[in-house]
């Protein structure tokens, strides 16, 4: 069997920048096995296997290193880049998944591509597990909670920088993840930055987080009163998101650039 495969840079104009996905368009579902063993084998932060069932309308899966993800937001970028500018499509696209259902995607005038996620903002918990404290190296100024991950809330931009983690600890908290978040500084062109962390379901730190924006964004919507807001991913490889509220709706936005086009041989 030959798979036709593209990697994408996602979040970001540069190769090298941003989050890599591999996008692989197929006819019919693969068996799940399968799925994996490829994800796996590719040893990106996500591959996204996406299935025509209309005109303009896929279903989509996503999948780590590790195993199958509920929602990654990178990725379907990173397919929707590849239906606009290499397989023809025009105007707006669906993806559906059983997970998060709908996610409808446009591409802007200035090329970047606009995704419409669920509102998922995080809800404050009375009580952090300890294991969440452990495994950072900077105590968080408050924590909250999504159905995706542990939001921390630092005291400024230099501690989400610096901050150490314990992969092991973490991993204690499975099925959730952990974000790290603060204010940006008052002289930066963006709203707020972040960090994601996430040795249970895919890998140590994740360079861009697209999912994770419709819970960011909303939180810090809250915080700064605004509904449009740029976002910073300061991993090694950085990346610029570019959110906007928009009801019960998160409209999160990015560049996307070709890497690579080839063919699995399975």
């Amino acid at each position: 069997m030959e798979l036709e495969i593209y990697v994408v840079d996602a979040f970001t104009d540069t190769n090298f920048k941003g989050n890599s996905a591999a996008v692989i368009p197929i006819n019919d579902w693969l068996d799940d096995e399968l799925m994996q063993n490829i994800a796996a084998e590719n040893n990106l932060s996500e591959t996204a296997f996406i299935k025509a069932i209309g005109i303009n309308q896929y279903e989509i899966r996503w999948f780590s290193p590790l195993t199958e993800i509920d929602f990654c937001g990178h990725a379907t970028l990173a397919a929707s880049f590849v239906l606009f500018n290499h397989l023809g499509c025009d105007g707006e696209l669906e993806f559906l998944n059983t997970k998060v259902g709908k996610l409808q995607v446009t591409q802007l005038t200035d090329m970047r591509i606009q995704m419409s996620f669920p509102n998922l903002a995080p809800s404050p918990i009375e009580v952090v597990p300890e294991d969440l404290y452990e495994g950072l190296s900077i105590k968080p100024q408050s924590v909250l909670k999504s159905e995706q991950a542990y939001f921390a809330v630092m005291a400024s931009v230099d501690e989400v920088k610096d901050i150490q983690y314990q992969s092991e600890t973490l991993k204690r908290l499975a099925p959730f993840d952990v974000v790290v978040t603060a204010k940006a500084d008052d002289d930066s062109k963006h709203d707020f930055i972040s960090r994601y962390f996430w040795p249970a379901n895919g890998g140590d730190e994740d360079p861009v987080t697209g999912s994770i924006h419709a819970g960011l964004a909303p939180y810090w919507s809250s915080i700064l009163n605004k509904t449009a807001l740029v976002a910073q991913q300061a991993s090694a490889r950085s990346g610029v998101l570019y959110c906007q509220i928009d009801n019960d709706r998160v409209l999160v936005s990015g560049y996307g650039t070709l890497y690579l086009l080839g063919t699995i041989y399975v």
